[in-house]
């Protein structure tokens, strides 16, 4: 059963709600879900989200109040630091504060692939494309033997790395050659990542079709 105590207030295709659902999961920690339509935004979610954007998480307090947390890696840094189940960072402050480092690295990184995806010019396909696979290629330098960021351990940057990868298993496969063509690594930890249990709980099960409607809705070039 749902733990009523943690609610996260989502939408099915966000991944920066993903994030947060992985970690949950990682950590074994039951927890309801609730998807709201970022088209039409109900009154009680803007109420709750300052910014207008999930993910959103409850926390049910011991006096029956719920506390508001937002912003995705808020969220996650407080389940890790309240949640039981293996750390999602290492013990050593140097190696954590890197990791955060290639956390941050993410956000652009995210962007440069969104644009890419949802392009319909040729012009800023072409170009978005290469921003991202210059990122992939400063991470193909970071990578080691794998299979995950830091080796053999999931963690916080697998974490929040998976949903991007997410993407390119649904898009043309030739398209998705292209792009991850020459870096071995970030194939590698591409492909751990997707059949990791907690990745792939993390999204409803048609998820695959509805990124592939929202592709067809905003007329992508990669629309199939």
């Amino acid at each position: 059963m749902p733990d009523p105590s943690l609610t996260l207030i989502s939408h099915p295709l966000c991944p920066f709600v993903q994030r947060a659902a992985i970690v949950l999961l990682e950590k074994g920690v039951p927890f309801e879900r609730i998807n709201v339509d970022l088209s039409a935004k109900p009154g009680w979610f803007l109420a709750l989200s300052p910014t207008g954007k999930v993910p959103v998480l409850k926390v049910r307090q011991a006096d029956g109040e719920d506390a508001i947390l937002f912003e995705s890696m808020v969220i996650c840094e407080y389940i890790e630091e309240t949640q039981g189940g293996a750390s999602m960072y290492p013990d050593d402050a140097l190696l954590r504060a890197r990791q955060r480092g290639w956390i941050e690295f993410a956000t652009p990184t995210l962007a440069d692939a969104w644009q890419f995806l949802n392009a319909t010019d040729p012009s800023i396909a072409d170009a978005k494309g290469a921003a991202f696979r210059e990122r992939l290629q400063r991470l193909e330098m970071e990578l080691g033997t794998g299979p995950y960021f830091a080796g053999s351990t999931f963690g916080m940057v697998d974490a929040v790395y998976a949903p991007l990868f997410r993407y390119f298993a649904i898009i043309d496969p030739a398209v998705s050659r292209a792009i991850f063509a020459d870096l071995p690594r970030v194939s590698a930890w591409r492909a751990a990542l997707a059949v990791r249990p907690s990745v792939r709980d993390a999204v409803v099960k048609d998820y695959a079709e509805r990124f592939r409607k929202h592709l067809r809705q905003h007329h992508a070039l990669l629309a199939a």
